[in-house]
């Protein structure tokens, strides 16, 4: 039901992740997140392509926070910052971020292989339905997400939406 990959670059360090839909909670999830209480990141996946994005936006976050260089307070508002094509943070929280009224969330997880106890703690702490992340492209809003990347028609004919958003993705530190 839920995906955990291995970072090539940190092989120390798995990121998971767990779709819910029907959630009742997102405002006590929302709350819980903002004083530390969950350890994840708490993600509004209309606007995701596919987990691929979260993987690109974990890896980073995890390389910014072992270097020293993240914008963010948190491993977890760190990569729902680089999920955004912009460098505004509270944006990137009001587009990505969860919303008291959300009815679905992706859970992101960055632990340690040995931390498989955290997935059964945050399963435990939504009141939500647990489905299979390839249900997430169901959920996805491709119109918002295009206006959102600002991409093109033109683009999309020799690539795919999800290439498109990774490159927004990469790019918007040196554009």
């Amino acid at each position: 039901m839920h995906l955990s990959h291995e970072l090539e670059l940190f092989p120390n360090l798995n990121v998971t992740q767990i779709l819910f839909k029907d959630v009742k909670n997102a405002a006590e999830l929302r709350q819980n997140a903002v004083e530390g209480t969950i350890t994840g990141a708490l993600i509004n996946p209309t606007m995701l392509v596919s987990p691929f994005q979260v993987l690109v936006a974990a890896n980073k976050a995890v390389h910014l926070n072992k270097t020293g260089k993240m914008k963010t307070r948190s491993l977890f508002s760190e990569i729902i910052f680089n999920l955004s094509p912009t460098n505004n943070i509270s944006e990137a929280f009001k587009r990505f971020g969860i919303s008291d009224g959300d009815d679905s969330v992706l859970v992101v997880l960055v632990h340690n292989k040995e931390e498989s106890q955290l997935v059964t703690d945050i399963t435990a702490k939504v009141d939500g339905q647990q489905v299979p992340l390839d249900d997430l492209s169901s959920l996805s809003d491709h119109a918002k997400i295009k206006k959102l990347y600002k991409i093109t028609p033109q683009e999309e004919k020799c690539g795919t939406l999800l290439d498109a958003v990774v490159c927004r993705m990469a790019t918007k530190d040196v554009m």
